[in-house]
């Protein structure tokens, strides 16, 4: 168990039941605690292997190679419409946690199983992300935005694209776009470390929650 994720457990008062019982599944297993991107995440080795998440509707566990899992109940479902390896269950009460908590027992067996192996998911190329048009009228107003845009890698363009053009107004897709000018121009995609504390460089593994701490005292 690890304490720094105490008070996120019991903040999240909306799940905190559920996310506790998932927790307290997963802190049976071999599996490591850790807190990465202000998330429970837990590793095997070092190597992410599960992690869960507080939502509006629904608390989540998400397994990191989901996609290799064989889900004999059909319980796995994709986070988004294009994602290659992450599944997901969701839950919305206690009760549904206790009645497939054997078959979950199972599947994070699974999972640890898989991690144990070294397999690694067989991913698509990254195709070219379509740009949506609010970004496409900032690179018109700043061609040093374009450039730093255009200079990210497949992957960093395509995350920021989809998380853009999943607002549903255009006036949020804008104001989107406008948070995270600052790191596009720095060459970081939206997981990236921008304080230099991350062990696990380049991707955020949230250290900086360490800064905010400090700065509460």
């Amino acid at each position: 168990m690890n304490s720094e994720l105490d008070s996120y457990f019991q903040e999240t008062s909306r799940w905190s039941a559920e996310l506790g019982l998932l927790r307290k599944i997963l802190l049976g297993t071999e599996l490591k605690e850790e807190v990465k991107w202000g998330q429970p995440c837990y590793t095997l080795n070092g190597a992410n292997v599960i992690m869960l998440a507080s939502f509006k509707d629904n608390c989540a566990i998400s397994f990191l190679k989901g996609v290799l899992l064989k889900d004999p109940k059909m319980l796995l479902s994709k986070p988004g419409e294009n994602s290659q390896t992450v599944r997901v269950i969701r839950f919305t009460n206690v009760q549904q946690i206790k009645e497939i908590k054997a078959d979950l027992s199972a599947y994070i067996a699974e999972a640890i199983s898989l991690e144990q192996t070294g397999i690694k998911v067989d991913r698509k190329p990254d195709s070219a992300p379509e740009i949506p048009d609010e970004l496409n009228a900032k690179f018109a107003e700043s061609a040093e935005l374009e450039k730093a845009f255009l200079a990210l890698t497949p992957g960093r363009q395509r995350a920021y694209c989809m998380f853009f053009a999943a607002a549903k107004q255009s006036k949020t897709r804008t104001a989107r776009i406008d948070k995270y000018i600052p790191q596009i121009l720095c060459g970081k995609g939206m997981n990236d470390c921008t304080c230099g504390l991350s062990k696990k460089m380049p991707a955020c593994d949230g250290s900086h929650q360490l800064l905010k701490k400090k700065s509460e005292i």
